[in-house]
């Protein structure tokens, strides 16, 4: 059994930017990214993120890094979540194909650790990159595509603040079955946030 991402030393803490209730957001580091690997290389979690069911390998894991690296902040921005508890780091989130001359995003996330799923850190780590986007970089519109058959994330995204807007039909294929691509979106002027705002801006 593979070992679990474990909590930060003391001294050795992570740098947070977020701050909620259940989970923090802080900036990726090169250091966790043999916890990346790992949940990039967990079938149970690639189901339900999105990704391929195929293995990664590590250099592709770096290499993926320094691609968006260069991306950040024009394109990106990407935060790891940490369980706030222990500072353990738990998931991924990230706005990606940031116009910011139009105000859009698009939203993804990954909880990589399953024994934290269904316990609320994604619906709230989720609010706190929305509050950021609207907040701080000014975002009106913020964008998710998840498969139909992703019904946990999908109550998640809802209770955050997103609707669904629509489907395209059938363009999953897993299994022998074949499932639907649900769209749902956040506006800004839709959205409030349950808990305390991320940035308190001065009067």
């Amino acid at each position: 059994m593979p070992a679990k991402a474990t909590p930060a030393e003391p001294g050795d803490q992570p740098v947070i930017n977020l701050r909620g209730e259940k989970v923090a957001l802080g900036p990726f580091t090169r250091q966790l990214l043999p916890v990346f690997e790992r949940w990039f290389n967990d079938f149970a979690v690639a189901i339900f993120s999105g990704d391929p069911l195929i293995p990664m390998r590590k250099e592709l894991v770096e290499a993926d890094y320094e691609r968006n690296s260069k991306d950040w902040p024009r394109e990106r921005v990407e935060f790891v979540i940490y369980e706030r508890a222990s500072l353990r780091p738990i998931g991924l989130t990230e706005l990606r194909h940031l116009d910011r001359a139009n105000g859009t995003a698009d939203f993804g996330i990954m909880i990589g650790e399953k024994d934290c799923w269904g316990k609320g850190f994604g619906t709230e780590a989720t609010i706190l990159l929305l509050d950021y986007g609207f907040t701080v970089l000014g975002l009106h519109n913020v964008l998710l595509t998840t498969a139909a058959y992703n019904t946990r994330a999908q109550r998640a995204y809802i209770r955050a603040g997103f609707r669904e807007i629509g489907r395209r039909r059938e363009v999953f294929r897993l299994g022998g079955r074949r499932y639907d691509n649900v769209f749902m979106e956040c506006l800004a002027t839709e959205f409030t946030s349950p808990i305390a705002r991320v940035v308190e801006l001065p009067d």
